[in-house]
């Protein structure tokens, strides 16, 4: 299908992370901070956030949180410890059920099962984004987010949860930018071919929430970002199906909030 042609114009790997390398080492000095804070999932954008990251500080200076729950694989919790040893920062385990558990006990659960896992699920995300805040105030850090273009646009993020960060060194590429720059910096093998997933449930893959493979993903986004093309018009560049584009216009509307700070009225002055 002319969907697999090449759409997305190739990026330079080594230019790119000399460049957040760079952005990250400026932050941090002109924030006065002592260093930073990174989530550790065991996933490729975490573990290509912490190369870089290493690139741009001290070892000493980052601290990596794993924070596993239930429905966090095994797996993820090794490569996450793995990312950390072979890169020889600091890391830290905080395993979050207990915490979970302790909401259950001052909320009232949805009638509707799906609302109810998207409540847990956006929790999850949360409970970390307050630990990671906890270490990084405690420590005059700044929290480094691991979010990348692909999942900004569509709103696969958590608002407060792990879109709440100080930093998104990953906010301009694309998730298949991002798997590039992870050969380049030699991520370890069974991290880059592992399916994304945010561990939200058991089972649980980023591309069968989202209904599409990132490949496909980006380059819909591409030609609708970059290229300010028509739905139509990416129709037929990627030869898909209209309905197929007009989703992902639709994600892309509903996460607009996400993007941007709280609206306030304007009161105005006589």
């Amino acid at each position: 299908m002319s969907n697999e042609k090449t759409i997305l114009p190739t990026i330079n790997p080594k230019n790119s992370v000399d460049i957040i390398s760079r952005f990250i080492k400026d932050k941090i000095e002109e924030s006065k901070s002592d260093g930073l804070v990174v989530g550790l999932s065991g996933g490729i954008d975490s573990s290509v956030v912490t190369y870089i990251a290493v690139q741009a500080v001290s070892r000493d200076k980052i601290l990596g949180l794993v924070m596993p729950s239930e429905t966090t694989a095994t797996e993820d919790v090794q490569d996450a410890l793995s990312v950390a040893e072979v890169l020889g920062i600091k890391k830290k385990i905080i395993p979050i059920d207990n915490i979970i558990e302790e909401f259950s006990t001052l909320t009232i659960h949805s009638s509707s099962e799906d609302l109810y896992k998207i409540a847990q699920a956006n929790l999850k995300a949360r409970i970390r984004m307050m630990i990671l805040y906890y270490h990084a105030n405690a420590m005059n850090r700044l929290v480094l987010g691991t979010g990348n273009k692909s999942e900004l646009l569509v709103g696969y993020f958590t608002k407060y949860g792990d879109g709440g960060v100080d930093l998104l060194p990953l906010g301009d590429l694309y998730k298949t930018d991002v798997q590039k720059i992870a050969i380049h910096l030699s991520i370890p093998i069974n991290i880059l071919n592992k399916p994304p997933t945010a561990g939200l449930w058991q089972g649980q893959t980023d591309e069968d929430e989202l209904g599409i493979t990132y490949g496909l993903l980006d380059k819909i986004l591409y030609l609708l970002e970059d290229e300010k093309l028509q739905s139509d018009q990416v129709a037929d560049e990627l030869d898909i199906g209209e309905e197929v584009v007009l989703r992902i216009i639709s994600l892309m509307r509903a996460a607009g909030h996400k993007l941007i700070p709280p609206p306030i009225p304007k009161i105005g002055r006589p």
